[in-house]
């Protein structure tokens, strides 16, 4: 079999409702898929107010409101109706990229046809307790987490740091890198418009420290600020940039009052705001990859960023930014210091992160992934099973 026998039943908790990495990156991956021949059909909640046009076939799954969350939803299961829709579409493969109700259903259904199973790594669940006051619950969302995933042939994790979290964690005995890539047309230096920064009135010689991604608390908005006072206090000249929206703007407009909020961004203007930044902040623990990283260090930017499974595969510590361990305040406010007092350091650490970030594309990655896929389907066709696991 080639790519173009493939039919692929992807299952999403979040297709297109709400753009985050994880969608955008699916969505190109369905994209890649459609090109190269194979069939795709998309399962997922929806709303009236998608964030953007879907890639591909998108079947609407019953869902409800995330509570406390509401701007998600909660696929909870899988109705009559879309088992029909899976039935005729008769897939040779499932795609599961979220471990939520509808996925555990689709599992189940796919092992009760002894259709194999590919799933994908995209968010560290299990992370998420400790930024609402619940840590307690972290090992029982690892434990249940481990019976999903050990009910699929393979995973696929987004890098090698992860892969081996992942692998320490006792998750599955088979787990490949589906990684991410860069869109160079938006991410590069070449996007650096400093007449567009003097409108916002930032001075040529002060230093834009950059935060770009979905503002909510698991993104570590809380070190963010902290390192930022910090700075303030050593009076060290800066302006924080912030590109992004969520549920949590307001606390964090509050909590940084001379910042510059841009709100959402996307394509040429986003490219723009990422390269007219000077450096970028990313304290969060929470990513499996850590695409906004990617994308700054496309626009020659060094990046500050949390030594976590997000960030290792990609900052070279001293090289193209720094690594600080997760929630230490003054060490983060030590390497923005520096970036911001030094140009020379600055620039280079940008040139180097931005060789490191030409290395990625996405038609190469996804067709890892499409690889993967075959690899897993001709297992099955020979009779193999999945690695044996203590769950049914």
């Amino acid at each position: 079999m080639d790519v173009t026998g493939l039919r692929i039943a992807l299952f999403s908790g979040n297709y297109n409702y709400v753009r985050d990495g994880a969608n955008q990156a699916l969505n190109r991956l369905v994209g890649y898929l459609l090109r190269q021949g194979a069939q795709v059909r998309v399962y997922s909640p929806t709303t009236s107010t998608p964030a953007f046009e879907p890639a591909g076939d998108l079947v609407s799954a019953p869902s409800f409101p995330m509570p406390g969350r509401g701007e998600y939803q909660v696929p909870y299961r899988m109705s009559a109706r879309l088992r029909r829709d899976i039935t005729a579409f008769a897939p040779n493969l499932i795609h599961v990229s979220s471990p939520d109700p509808l996925g555990h259903r689709a599992v189940s259904y796919a092992r009760k046809r002894n259709l194999p199973i590919v799933a994908s790594v995209h968010t560290r669940f299990e992370t998420y307790p400790r930024y609402y006051g619940l840590a307690f619950l972290e090992p029982l969302m690892v434990a249940a987490l481990r019976r999903f995933y050990r009910r699929c042939d393979a995973l696929v994790a987004p890098s090698d740091s992860m892969a081996q979290v992942l692998r320490d964690q006792r998750m599955s005995y088979d787990i490949g890198i589906w990684t991410r890539g860069i869109d160079r047309e938006i991410f590069n230096p070449g996007r650096r418009d400093m007449e567009w920064r003097r409108s916002l009135g930032i001075p040529d010689d002060l230093p834009v420290i950059g935060f770009t991604g979905r503002l909510v608390m698991e993104k570590g908005l809380d070190v963010f600020s902290d390192a930022i006072d910090l700075l303030q206090a050593r009076q060290v000249r800066h302006r924080v940039l912030v590109i992004g929206d969520g549920p949590a703007r307001s606390w964090f407009e509050n909590r940084l009052p001379d910042a510059t909020f841009l709100g959402f961004q996307q394509g040429q203007d986003l490219g723009r705001a990422v390269a007219s930044m000077d450096m970028l902040f990313n304290p969060s623990v929470t990513e499996t990859f850590g695409n906004v990283t990617l994308e700054a260090m496309a626009c020659a930017l060094p990046a500050v960023a949390a030594r976590a499974t997000g960030s290792e595969c990609l900052v070279t510590d001293g090289v193209t930014g720094r690594l600080i361990r997760p929630g230490a305040i003054n060490q983060f406010a030590d390497a923005l210091q520096h970036y911001c007092t030094d140009a020379e350091s600055r620039h280079r650490a940008g040139l180097e992160g931005k060789m490191e970030a030409d290395r990625y594309g996405w038609d190469q990655v996804n067709q890892a992934l499409v690889d993967t896929y075959l690899r897993i389907v001709r297992q099955r066709q020979r009779g193999a099973m999945a690695a044996a696991s203590p769950v049914p």
